[in-house]
């Protein structure tokens, strides 16, 4: 059965950080680079950072850089997102979802499997 499971979202004030994790079952995770996703109220959803089965990452946003960082464990089938000096305007829903081969998919619909999504909320 496939899945992916995103987990570690909540409450966190500005300021805090937090680490978001991407779990997978049934997949091969090194056949597919892993993107990390984000789709605020009334917004579309975001590409943030996706990061190859050798480990090599992409930025997509600006708004990130220097404060998320994306890593991978593949033997344990799982993909982070580090995500620090959170800001009120970084709270969103969380996704993360598997693009089939090595290269990142530049777009959200590039992407085949996606997860259900985390709620992340940064607010004092």
């Amino acid at each position: 059965q496939l899945q992916i499971v995103e987990s570690g979202g909540g409450l966190v004030q500005p300021g805090g950080s937090l680490r978001l994790s991407c779990a997978t079952s049934g997949f091969t995770l090194d056949d597919f680079a892993v993107g990390w996703f984000r789709q605020a109220p009334g917004k579309e959803r975001e590409i943030l950072l996706c990061i190859t089965k050798d480990g090599d990452s992409t930025n997509y946003a600006d708004s990130v850089t220097g404060r998320f960082t994306i890593s991978r464990d593949n033997a344990k089938g799982t993909v982070y997102l580090q995500m620090n000096r959170l800001k009120p305007e970084d709270t969103a829903v969380y996704y993360c979802a598997l693009d089939y081969g090595y290269y990142c998919s530049d777009y959200v619909w590039g992407y085949d499997y996606w997860g259900q999504g985390t709620q992340v909320t940064v607010s004092s």
